[in-house]
């Protein structure tokens, strides 16, 4: 669609001139001022033509994903797959997570129920500013997860924040404390708050120091985050990777390029979290 689309306006474009060339000066042929505002309008025309005929190809490659995904990914029950979505668990995850920011797009949302706890993965990008200056807070995948036990308030472990945002942080009254896990590789890059200390201070220096050592090792990129909220707990992984992109609709799929990569990315995703998820858990109720 799209050669046949530009190749008529450029037909059209250049007969139009042709028949411009009739009443323009012997000097000016092709050229002239009415040929120039030609040009112009045939470019501008040929680009709304280029995007309105990619439209049909991108709506058949969304509809290619919305029955493909689901069947990939077969091995999670209850499996739901939507696209460019606002997830329901986001609204829950705490902004103590993430840098500030006041702008968020999401792209694929996969939920059902993986080891029987219910979870819902995303896509996201989360950045403040406009296009022209912007600051990205997390790009990457966000994992919800319902977990074992609740924990009675909030807790977080995040990016170690810098100096200024420590300083400007202590001018404000804030029901977030800091901890420290004992760790010291931990405590230097990451940030532990919660608005009970009592409750945190064991799963900081246990459990949770434990997952993020493990996840230091097995998550080669940018800093993996954990938030617990009541029931909700939160895994953050950064990577500018589309973990779920399919070819073209003209390409064939490889199963061993497109689809087994695919499969181990949300394997290996879905049990990061449910190793996660037992941070808050007592010892009893893992057994």
């Amino acid at each position: 669609r799209v050669p046949v689309f530009v190749g008529l306006v450029a037909v059209f474009v250049a007969l139009i001139a042709w028949l411009f060339n009739a009443a323009a000066d012997p000097h000016e042929q092709w050229l002239s001022t009415p040929h120039v505002f030609l040009y112009l309008g045939g470019m501008i025309v040929a680009v709304l033509l280029y995007f309105q005929a990619l439209r049909p190809a991108t709506r058949l490659q969304q509809s290619f994903r919305d029955t493909l995904l689901p069947m990939i990914f077969g091995f999670v029950r209850d499996v739901r797959y939507q696209h460019g979505v606002r997830p329901n668990s986001f609204d829950r995850m705490p902004r103590e997570t993430v840098a500030a920011f006041n702008r968020q797009s999401f792209d694929d949302v996969i939920s059902g129920r993986y080891e029987d706890f219910p979870f819902e993965l995303y896509e996201a990008k989360l950045w403040e500013g406009s296009a022209k200056s912007e600051t990205t807070a997390f790009k990457g995948v966000i994992v919800a997860f319902e977990t074992i036990e609740p924990f009675p308030g909030t807790l977080v472990a995040a990016r170690k924040a810098g100096k200024v945002a420590h300083f400007f942080r202590g001018m404000f009254a804030s029901k977030m404390q800091e901890l420290s896990s004992g760790v010291e590789d931990l405590d230097d890059t990451y940030e532990f708050r919660t608005d009970n200390v009592e409750a945190a201070r064991p799963l900081v220096t246990g459990r949770m120091a434990q997952a993020l050592t493990w996840l230091r090792e097995t998550w080669p990129y940018d800093q993996a985050r954990v938030a617990l909220s009541d029931s909700d707990g939160f895994l953050l992984m950064p990577r500018s990777k589309n973990f779920f992109e399919l070819p073209d609709i003209a390409q064939p799929i490889d199963y061993n390029i497109h689809i087994a990569p695919m499969i181990a990315d949300l394997g290996a995703m879905l049990a990061t979290a449910a190793l996660v998820r037992k941070i808050g858990a007592r010892d009893e109720a893992l057994d």
